[in-house]
């Protein structure tokens, strides 16, 4: 089987996860991508600066569609993702989703382009996943979950069965969504809260049980609300 190329945006520390998840796999990444010079993060890898450079790039890679496109920016920054990974499809590069063989994926679960799902994640039965999420290190979305495009589930946190999030929502480190319950999008979850009733779209709550804390109304906000 020939090697499989990959190209990630994103050049800090998630970059550094979906290295080694890739080099686990026994693929190369062949380029990074971010919208300022940094710090090199792996080792011979190029770096190409903003939407410039990548064009750059794509402009002198010959088959792009042998080259899987991923987005390494975590947090709230679904929007971000979906941005990136829209430019991307434009420019021909192939999405895929990006599975830890340490993790768990059931067969009738279904995984969004560019979707991660990384070490020791549970995703169960019949759930479904869409584009550029992120199912963070041992974190568990239970049976038929649906999680809209963007989404975010960090570290330690858990899905209860039928819970269904809508676009963009980011559900912090270790926090606990009861079954059934529906979180809106552009929504974000603190670290540790437990969710027992619906979320409204663009709420940032907190605590045990969850209470809104403040509403979300500039697209900033957002990426900087945990």
């Amino acid at each position: 089987m020939p090697e499989q190329r990959y190209a990630i945006w994103g050049a800090a520390g998630h970059a550094k996860v979906l290295g080694s998840l890739i080099a686990l796999r026994g693929g190369r990444i062949v380029a990074l991508f971010d919208r300022q010079e940094l710090p090199p993060v792996l080792p011979g890898v190029p770096l190409f600066v903003g939407e410039a450079g990548f064009a750059r790039w794509a402009d002198s890679e010959p088959m792009p569609d042998q080259v899987i496109g991923l987005v390494a920016i975590g947090g709230a920054r679904g929007r971000d993702r979906m941005d990136i990974l829209q430019l991307f499809r434009e420019r021909g590069l192939r999405l895929a989703s990006l599975v830890h063989p340490d993790s768990s994926v059931c067969a009738t679960a279904t995984l969004g382009a560019g979707t991660q799902v990384l070490a020791q994640a549970v995703v169960a039965a019949d759930a479904r996943i869409g584009e550029a999420c992120i199912v963070n290190h041992r974190a568990s979305v239970d049976h038929e979950c649906v999680l809209g495009d963007g989404v975010h589930v960090a570290p330690g946190a858990t899905l209860c069965g039928l819970v269904t999030l809508g676009d963009n929502v980011m559900i912090g480190a270790g926090a606990v969504v009861l079954p059934r319950m529906r979180i809106g999008e552009n929504s974000v979850i603190g670290a540790g809260a437990v969710v027992t009733r619906d979320v409204p779209a663009g709420s940032v709550v907190f605590g045990n049980p969850a209470r809104p804390v403040r509403t979300l109304s500039q697209d900033k906000d957002s990426h900087d609300a945990l």
